[in-house]
């Protein structure tokens, strides 16, 4: 065998392979891509996961220590602010979502839902964006669905005036 027929075997192989593997990874973002992965769910997402996903795309490495810990303290203090200001809140189950949980919950109020992940990328109260966005969830969610706030890796948060009444997320593994 001449060494070109080899490196043409090797050469077809590896473009076997590589096509292969686009094929896999396609197939595993397939869903996300055309709205089989959407999710409802009663909680958002963390606290943590927002802030990490914003400080990625800001600056495209994860964040060191000192920054985790600069936000970590940022964010106990902006809790420790608003429930000194709502104390109904301060004495009810919600403390301790927004302290320990740090998760945005069906039932929550906008302000405590900021308070948790700040403001929103987007916000809409376009019926037919959030017809496209709910999906096949979209039936059951219309009514209450007033306004839609979105939030880094897929995350939908749908009010009906100041009450966060349902949650979708897409892209995301089966939840628990």
């Amino acid at each position: 065998m001449r060494p070109t027929m080899a490196r043409g075997r090797a050469g077809r192989r590896w473009l076997l392979g590589l096509v292969l593997l686009a094929g896999c990874a396609l197939a595993a973002c397939a869903p996300t891509f055309f709205g089989g992965d959407l999710q409802r769910a009663t909680r958002g997402p963390s606290a943590d996961e927002v802030w990490l996903a914003r400080f990625l795309q800001g600056y495209g490495r994860l964040p060191t220590f000192d920054e985790r810990t600069v936000w970590k303290e940022g964010f106990e203090s902006r809790i420790l602010t608003y429930l000194s200001r709502r104390p109904e809140v301060a004495t009810s189950l919600r403390a301790s979502q927004l302290r320990t949980q740090r998760v945005p919950v069906v039932g929550m109020q906008k302000d405590e839902v900021i308070v948790l992940l700040e403001q929103p990328d987007t916000v809409t109260s376009d019926q037919a964006a959030m017809r496209a966005a709910a999906g096949r969830f979209w039936p059951p969610i219309e009514k209450r669905a007033k306004e839609m706030w979105t939030y880094p890796n897929g995350w939908q948060l749908y009010f009906d005036g100041d009450q966060l009444t349902d949650v979708i997320v897409a892209g995301h593994s089966p939840m628990e």
